[in-house]
């Protein structure tokens, strides 16, 4: 079973997020329950931006039902030893265009143990 996590720049966008779109806690809570079967996704909607022995940083797809299923980015890290999976960012990709690699930086020079 996987342990799910949040940095507070996730929790803000997702508070902000939600405010325009009000499916979103029920979408999300779907995108958890396919992450505890596969962690690191399958299909084309998921993509390992980052990969070590300690950690793979994923970039995925989150349908929202409203937007008519388009989707939102999810950035989000998988420590597969500890089964824990930690959410990074959550964007609209029509307000922008690529995940905050600066923030991925950062993150991953804070958990490299």
């Amino acid at each position: 079973m996987n342990r799910f996590d949040a940095l507070a720049e996730f929790e803000k966008e997702f508070k902000r997020l939600f405010k325009k779109y009000k499916t979103l806690d029920d979408d999300f809570e779907k995108f958890k329950k396919i992450l505890v079967t596969a962690p690191t996704g399958v299909g084309k909607n998921f993509v390992i931006v980052y990969s070590s022995q300690i950690v793979k940083i994923v970039k995925a797809r989150m349908a929202c039902r409203a937007l008519r299923d388009r989707s939102l980015r999810i950035v989000y890290s998988y420590f597969e030893q500890e089964q824990r999976i930690e959410f990074i960012e959550l964007y609209f990709k029509g307000d922008k265009e690529n995940e905050d690699s600066d923030r991925i930086k950062e993150y991953l020079q804070n958990n490299q143990n």
